[in-house]
């Protein structure tokens, strides 16, 4: 089994693993809700990233250890370790989400005042009250109305290029720094299409097209980008150390001639 998938450390597993997975213990979970506006997901208790999860993500609870949770993400299934503390058991509706690139949470409805936090695109939101140009959300403060969104976006490409300029971070998932995984991801989400959180999965997620279109996934050894035309794309690479634009032509010659090809294709999400 995938480790990255798998609901289970060596103590304990979910249920569901039952007859499929040896375990000493067996668990339902337990829902919790990410309570910080980033936090790591890590391969174990102070372990390595494999990748992030942001302000309002749902989770499964399945072991803990050392002040440390496994979890499996609610998103997308993507399962490790985080920090216990970054977690809330409290659990008020989802109502909205972050639709700018980044925003600032305010103690109260006034933007003089010094910001609590600050969240990604994204971030999931349980908002009570929208009044004077500020959302007041479940677990207090206070959001730029013009910063959320309860509706879906319709543009994969668009979404991505609200984070054109993001720096480059190994299995980042936010405005503060973000993977090309983790921008294909992010696009896709938001326009409500599922999408796993490696490139790999991704390829292995959705099916071949043999043309290239507007929000097409393409794909190299261990690399994604999102077509933006037939010919120009939109990728988080550690060439530039940056989201940026990029001929497809171009970036295929390149990475080619870097020893990091070949190209492997368009999927086409659905």
């Amino acid at each position: 089994m995938d480790r990255r998938l798998t609901p289970a450390t060596d103590r304990v597993a979910l249920d569901t693993l039952r007859g499929q997975l040896d375990r000493p213990a067996y668990t339902a979970g337990r829902p919790a809700r990410l309570v910080v506006p980033l936090t790591d997901i890590l391969t174990a208790p102070d372990g390595r990233r494999d990748r992030q999860l942001v302000f309002g993500t749902d989770l499964t609870v399945i072991d803990e250890q050392d002040g440390f949770a496994f979890i499996q993400s609610g998103l997308d299934r993507y399962c490790g370790w985080v920090r216990a503390d970054a977690l809330t058991y409290d659990l008020p509706t989802l109502t909205h989400r972050v639709t700018a690139p980044a925003t600032h949470v305010y103690p109260v409805a006034n933007m003089k005042q010094p910001e609590r936090m600050s969240l990604t695109r994204g971030s999931r939101l349980s908002v009570v009250a929208i009044a004077d140009g500020f959302a007041e959300l479940a677990g207090g403060g206070f959001i730029p109305a013009q910063h959320i969104g309860n509706q879906p976006a319709t543009d994969p490409a668009q979404v991505a290029e609200t984070l054109l300029g993001t720096p480059y971070l190994w299995g980042g998932n936010s405005r503060s720094g973000i993977d090309c995984s983790g921008l294909a991801q992010l696009s896709l989400t938001e326009c409500g299409i599922s999408c796993p959180g490696d490139s790999d999965l991704q390829r292995d997620a959705f099916p071949v097209t043999d043309s290239i279109q507007r929000g097409d996934l393409l794909f190299w050894p261990g690399h994604v980008a999102v077509a933006l035309s037939s010919d120009m794309m939109i990728h988080a690479t550690a060439w530039q150390m940056a989201v940026i634009r990029e001929s497809i032509p171009d970036a295929i010659a390149r990475i080619d001639a870097a020893g990091h090809g070949p190209f492997q294709g368009a999927r086409r999400p659905r």
